[in-house]
């Protein structure tokens, strides 16, 4: 049974509805897009997240008994429009960019081709996923990139909304994270989960010595200890003594990472641990990442910037009205311009299979020779057009992420504030 998700929504698509059903104009057919005016400021690309998402909850975009008791009992008693919603499903198309592309301004990256009443009801569900899950995938994009392979794991559950943190798992793991923290993430997405222990569990020992043996026999010497509760030196010290070489890793979660990481490392090897890995953690984002390049680090824990507006700063998406009855319709007002009529957008590349433009047009895009065409088709009468479980969805995502991800040119990558990587050429 669908998840209910109707009143997830903003309480101003009801009352257009109900003045659109009331004048005639609902069943006009519409064209609604998905874009981002612009990246957020100095990024060179973002990631579209949440698309997966999106299509999950639009079976339980329905309005029951409970939901219509609801919508009495907050003031909205039109009966023209409560007997409506009682019988809506969504019977329109939708075309989107597949999870895991990537997006630059003006990318229509979701299309809702519906009358006005049906495409207008999404608009609050649609963003809401797609900013939050494109807004994590971007940010956690630039810190895999500045891992250069080494492991990314997500632990930012305890810094955010519950549900929000099962959509950061997911976002993160789409976009390269290894593994997360959060259990339910694992559960409905397949996500890779790992944990071990926090300072309260060495604190709740008499000593350092008994809480290192208790987790190490409990999970055994390839678990990963906590040294950094007291003193780190001697912290790694008895976790060799307790585990011996064969201790799978140690955390560092405070203090200068990466003289602390160089001194570990060395101390590690001194006593024969040479194959135990280092791992850090304490609010890194992708600065602090590329900062521990140099060091001996061997894996990276990520939590409260990349669930946080500070390290993962809104995608800033809109979901505009842009044509009506097959006439483009557009906004003009000054900084919230919107361009008129349904999009068809390709990613030219060049010989070496380098991405060079976004191409965006409301006319057909005469094709060229590494031509990519971004548009396709997800919903089509209201019905997904791929039947796949959660899991297989997000697994197709992370895949679609890794091979786009390698046609972005070499400035993309940087993390200083810059241009977009690909400048989008609208016609």
């Amino acid at each position: 049974m669908p998840t209910a998700t109707a009143l997830f929504t903003d309480r101003y698509e009801l009352t257009m509805l109900a003045a659109a059903l009331a004048d005639g104009t609902a069943t006009r057919n519409c064209v609604f897009e998905v874009f981002a005016r612009r990246l957020p400021h100095g990024r060179r690309y973002g990631v579209l997240a949440g698309t997966g998402r999106l299509l999950e909850a639009l079976p339980g975009f329905r309005f029951g008994d409970d939901e219509l008791a609801t919508l009495r009992a907050q003031g909205l008693t039109d009966q023209r429009l409560l007997d409506w919603l009682a019988g809506f499903r969504f019977t329109g198309d939708i075309d989107g960019y597949a999870e895991g592309d990537l997006y630059f301004p003006g990318s229509p990256v979701l299309t809702v081709r519906a009358s006005f009443a049906e495409g207008v009801l999404l608009e609050t569900l649609a963003l809401s996923i797609l900013n939050h899950d494109s807004a994590i995938a971007s940010a956690a994009a630039r810190m895999v990139a500045a891992a250069c392979e080494r492991p990314c794991i997500e632990m930012g559950s305890r810094r955010t909304h519950e549900e929000a943190a099962v959509a950061a798992a997911r976002a993160a793991h789409l976009v390269g994270f290894d593994a997360s923290s959060n259990l339910e993430a694992g559960r409905r997405y397949g996500v890779p989960t790992t944990g071990t222990s926090a300072h309260a569990f060495t604190l709740l020992h008499d000593d350092e010595r008994s809480a290192f043996r208790a987790q190490v026999d409990a999970l055994g010497v390839g678990t990963t200890l906590l040294v950094d509760t007291y003193d780190v030196e001697q912290g790694i010290r008895t976790a060799v003594e307790v585990a011996g070489p064969e201790l799978g890793g140690i955390r560092l979660d405070s203090g200068d990472l990466p003289t602390l990481a160089t001194r570990a490392r060395q101390l590690l090897d001194e006593l024969g641990a040479t194959s135990t890995r280092v791992i850090v953690t304490s609010d890194l984002d992708e600065y602090a990442i590329a900062g521990l390049m140099a060091a001996p680090v061997d894996g990276y824990g990520v939590g409260t910037s990349l669930v946080t507006g500070s390290g993962a700063p809104t995608a800033g998406m809109v979901y505009k009205l842009v044509e009506r009855d097959g006439v483009p319709v557009a906004k003009r007002s000054e900084g919230k311009n919107s361009v008129g009529g349904r999009k068809r957008a390709v990613r030219r590349h060049g010989p070496d299979g380098t991405a060079t433009a976004e191409v965006v047009s409301d006319a057909p895009v005469e094709p060229r020779a590494g031509d990519r065409e971004l548009l396709l088709p997800l919903v089509r009468n209201g019905r997904a057009c791929a039947d796949v479980s959660p899991a297989e969805a997000l697994r197709h995502a992370r895949a679609h992420h890794e091979r786009v991800k390698e046609a972005l040119p070499a400035e993309g990558w940087a993390l200083s504030r810059g241009e977009p990587a690909l400048e989008t050429v609208t016609s």
